[in-house]
């Protein structure tokens, strides 16, 4: 499979470390399993399967997926997502639950890198459903080819191969899939645009094969756009500690439009520590607002964003217990880090900053 060994190689994925690969029962995720299998025997291939709990039959599948893999003599573990589920919002909450428990795995146990089946109608699927969401160009270049997660690579081989490959695969080497009963209901955006596309490819020619191409061009325009966000703020933003960070107002105010608010949502969900970023319309209102005279501080995304002494102050909001601040503790802060001397720091990164000590 030239497909895989070319995209390992084009983005330098060491093959002497173990590798998870993501496996839900599915045609697709099955097809991978075995495929990596096939083209890499000598390595340490670890599948895993999230049991989401939310339909009677998913033990069942998780189980048919460790008798596959045993099969073939791959490693598998079935990870519980446990507790009280939610009522709403199950498509994505799932998903997050989802990545959460594939990503903290590989964390406890010395993964770095994740293969996900990801496929072409998944990409367009995407697409379609950040167009429904008026997204941006962030939204709309849909998934990467190689993306990070909560330091763990994620690697979609896939993203430009029709499903019916994967089908095909399994047919030749007399195996079965499952197919997920939630994929037929309508209650589901996904499903809603799975459904849509053939019927749009036949009345307008827009197939997933097109949409694919559109990602792809997003994509590169997102690549040159954030190799300049990150230009900019190796260049012009001073961190203090992982507390809070700040720039020059005036320079600032030079930046386009579409800059600031790219540095303001980068910032902001560095020191938040959220998954996502704020709302387009939260931080679209916030960029207009620090621009405005009388503009001193907003809170947006567990962030305190200040205006003082001609800087732009981006501050973490710490919620827990703190230290209390006094006068004489930021002195011997001083004596200890002599080179903030004289700069005039507000009293909230102050407080993050000996409570990060």
């Amino acid at each position: 499979m030239q497909i895989i060994r070319d995209f390992f190689n084009n983005h330098h994925i060491d093959l002497t470390r173990p590798l998870a690969v993501g496996v839900s029962g599915g045609a697709d995720s099955l097809a991978v399993m075995l495929m990596l299998k096939e083209e890499f025997p000598e390595l340490r291939l670890i599948a895993l399967t999230v049991d989401h709990r939310l339909r009677p039959t998913s033990a069942d599948e998780a189980r048919y997926v460790a008798s596959v893999a045993a099969k073939y003599d791959i490693e598998h573990h079935t990870l519980v997502w446990s507790g009280e589920k939610p009522t709403t919002g199950i498509e994505e909450k799932a998903r997050i639950a989802r990545y959460r428990l594939l990503c903290q795995w590989c964390q406890e146990h010395q993964i770095a890198a994740i293969v996900l089946a990801h496929h072409l109608f998944d990409q367009a699927e995407t697409f379609l459903m950040r167009l429904q969401r008026g997204s941006g160009l962030y939204g709309l270049s849909a998934m990467d080819d190689v993306s990070v997660k909560d330091g763990i690579l994620l690697l979609r081989p896939f993203l430009s191969v029709n499903p019916d490959y994967f089908k095909q695969y399994l047919q030749t080497r007399q195996l079965t899939w499952i197919e997920d009963e939630s994929n037929q209901c309508m209650d589901f955006l996904r499903v809603k645009m799975r459904r849509f596309l053939p019927v749009m490819a036949e009345a307008t020619g827009i197939d997933a094969a097109k949409i694919f191409m559109a990602t792809h061009n997003l994509q590169r325009t997102k690549s040159f756009l954030e190799d300049t966000i990150a230009q900019v703020i190796n260049t012009k933003v001073r961190f203090w500690g992982e507390s809070g960070c700040s720039f020059d107002y005036t320079e600032f105010l030079s930046w386009h439009d579409e800059l600031k608010f790219h540095i303001l949502n980068r910032l902001i969900r560095l020191f938040g520590g959220n998954d996502y970023a704020p709302e387009a319309e939260s931080l679209l209102n916030l960029t207009e607002k620090v621009q405005q005279k009388d503009f001193s501080v907003q809170t947006l995304g567990d962030c305190l964003i200040i205006r003082q002494d001609l800087c732009l102050w981006i501050v973490k909001e710490y919620r827990q217990q703190r230290l209390p601040y006094s006068a004489d503790m930021w002195e011997k802060f001083i004596v200890q880090n002599p080179s903030v001397r004289g700069i005039k720091i507000p009293q909230p990164l102050r407080e993050a900053l000996l409570n990060e000590k």
